[in-house]
């Protein structure tokens, strides 16, 4: 019995929008739940990574984000009221990919973008719906859902979730996602541990306008002896975001965090920094960090975590929903090639190897990160006050290190070489080529040709950088049918590590799965590698 749908994705933030588009765009029946009323309202999550706009592209999302969106040139530290170093950013990444900038796109227009492209393929988010629970059978898992509209008009939400809450439904879709963030009900139904722990120190963030030197469309990093503030702006006018750290020593008796307003938090943070002025709240909350990551993103054969649902971790570096919007595109073409009928079920087992490694990396990097903010040792306010204002602006005068830091932080830099997607292709020959299998694809422009361009076709395809045999070119055109795109050999190609003449099999992902140089080995020719690379895969193109 084939089920009602393919896929049922909870949650429509960010994650599961692009999830919803990526299956929808590769004709994969998509239904999409969320229990909120609406898109978000205010601006959240604020930085979108290069790596996010290279997705973007393909999905014709890149040129709208880019243009509404916000570049940031610059971060200035303060110490003590005091400008002490302005460390300029521009487009640091430059020749790394075509978005070589640190973005600003606020969540609420991100989300409104996202759930508009999804609308216009045919796909409505159904709001107003939860997940009760769910059972996984040997063909598909059945879903209770529950219809809260009723209990919002009423204003009786409570947390116990009685079952007489709402009209109910059962949906039988062949996969389930989780994308419903850090209170996950996709990942409380599958009885997956959320491990880790929530910090001790409390955080404000607020939406303001206002003017002053930190009102010129560039990042602002107060410090002092107990408090750490962050400007960053929208745009080149009068708004931001602020976040600071709660000096819980200086707040009312008695009084819950919840219960803070903006005025309990501003005199610690004009006293750190008199620069700030600020003329219009429009939202304020206050918040704990917490590092946590579920145990593992898969239960079963049908269900899956992605997103803030499967690793929460600090905001620095501006790394979460970008992590979240990875994975979504991760397991999107494999669930689809899964659905299709075009891979085995064992191919999902790389999403877990993937992203689940991934996220552990990136947790203990924005813990280590976070702690160096935080910290009421004397080494880190030594290193914050005085050796990191003093030298950051002379370092990173140099094109090398902005290079490598922006590299870092843009996620251009993640790549699945120990993955076993990655590993099966070891078998094959490669000429020297730093480029290997399981690699982001390095982008590349000579002259007018762009060789991102035909990665908008989400689809498995292959690159060669020199010239192709013909034996290639027919096996590409008559046996599994994918696009072969030739690139005439140009030494910048070498400069980013492609090498001449190598097969380059490209994931609809944009990553790499095999690098082969052609004629180096010995019996079967590149195409018999390949296809021997795609059947230990369990992967049927053509």
């Amino acid at each position: 019995m084939k089920p009602e749908t393919d896929t049922l994705i909870v949650g429509a933030g960010p994650t599961g929008l692009v999830l919803a588009l990526w299956l929808t765009r590769q004709g994969i029946k998509v239904r999409i739940i969320d229990k909120h009323p609406a898109t978000a309202s205010t601006s959240r999550a604020l930085v979108i990574q290069a790596r996010t706009l290279e997705i973007y592209r393909q999905l014709d999302l890149a040129d709208e984000v880019v243009a509404n969106g916000h570049k940031v040139e610059a971060t200035n530290i303060w110490v003590g009221g005091s400008h002490k170093g302005h460390v300029p950013f521009g487009n640091a990444g430059a020749g790394l990919t075509p978005y070589p900038f640190m973005h600003i796109y606020p969540q609420d227009q991100h989300e409104r973008l996202l759930e508009r492209r999804l609308n216009a393929l045919g796909v409505h988010v159904e709001r107003f719906k939860e997940l009760m629970d769910f059972t996984e059978h040997d063909e598909f898992i059945s879903a209770r859902l529950r219809d809260t509209t009723r209990r919002r008009e009423q204003d009786t939400e409570d947390d116990n979730n009685n079952d007489d809450d709402g009209e109910t439904e059962t949906c039988e879709a062949a996969f389930i996602i989780g994308c419903d963030g850090a209170h996950s009900a996709v990942r409380h139904s599958c009885g997956i541990p959320f491990e880790g722990e929530t910090y001790s120190q409390a955080f404000f963030v607020a939406d303001v306008e206002g003017s002053g030197p930190v009102f010129n469309g560039e990042a602002h990093v107060t410090f002092n002896a107990n408090d750490f503030f962050l400007m960053l702006a929208y745009d080149r006018g009068h708004r931001g975001r602020l976040n600071g750290a709660i000096n819980t020593t200086t707040l009312p008796a008695n009084k819950d965090l919840s219960d803070l307003t903006f005025a309990d938090v501003a005199d610690a943070m004009l006293q750190a920094n008199p620069a700030v002025k600020i003329d219009k709240v429009n939202w304020f909350t206050t918040y704990r960090v917490h590092h946590r990551l579920a145990q593992s993103f898969r239960k079963g054969h049908r269900a899956f975590l992605a997103g803030d649902a499967g690793h929460i971790h600090s905001p620095v570096g501006g790394q979460g929903m970008n992590t979240g919007i990875g994975d979504a595109v991760n397991l999107a073409w494999k669930l689809a090639a899964v659905i299709q009928g075009r891979a085995a079920l064992s191919l999902l087992d790389s999403y877990e190897a993937e992203r689940h490694g991934f996220a552990k990396v990136l947790l203990a990097t924005t813990d280590t990160a976070f702690n160096f903010i935080v910290s009421d040792s004397y080494l880190a306010y030594f290193l914050r006050t005085w050796l990191v204002p003093m030298l950051a602006p002379y370092v990173t005068r140099l094109a090398r290190v902005r290079r490598m830091m922006f590299a870092r932080m843009s996620q251009t830099l993640v790549n699945y070489r120990d993955s076993v997607l990655a590993a099966a292709g070891s078998k094959s020959k490669s000429k020297s080529t730093l480029v290997a299998g399981g690699d982001r694809l390095p982008w590349a422009p000579v002259g007018d040709v762009d060789s991102y361009e035909c990665l908008k076709e989400i689809t498995w395809q292959v690159h060669v950088y020199g010239a192709a045999k013909e034996e290639l070119t027919r096996w590409c055109e008559d046996v599994v049918k994918i696009p072969l795109h030739v690139f005439a050999w140009d030494e910048r190609y070498g400069e980013v590590g492609l090498g001449r003449d190598v097969v380059y099999l490209i994931r609809p992902d944009m990553y790499v799965a095999v690098a082969d140089g052609e004629g180096e080995g010995e019996g079967e020719g590149v195409t018999g590698r390949l296809e021997g690379y795609l059947k230990d895969n369990g992967i049927q193109l053509g």
